[in-house]
């Protein structure tokens, strides 16, 4: 299966993975305060293990970093 994460083309051999099994394939560092963009959507995190991906798909992982001066 091809999937576009973050701009990248990237191939599993897995069909169907959940949102759950890819940040873990992907070895996402903090995953949860990441926030999933799939196909321009976003996912909330109870969806994470329910929602599962299919061939083509775009997957963002997004951060939102606070701060400022």
């Amino acid at each position: 299966m091809n999937l576009i994460i973050n701009g990248e083309n990237k191939s599993f051999e897995k069909e169907g993975l959940s949102v759950k099994e890819l940040l873990v394939l992907e070895s996402v560092k903090m995953p949860e305060m990441v926030s999933i963009q799939l196909n321009d959507e976003f996912l909330r995190e109870p969806e994470y293990a329910t929602t599962s991906l299919k061939e083509g798909d775009t997957i963002n992982f997004l951060y939102f970093m606070g701060g400022g001066a």
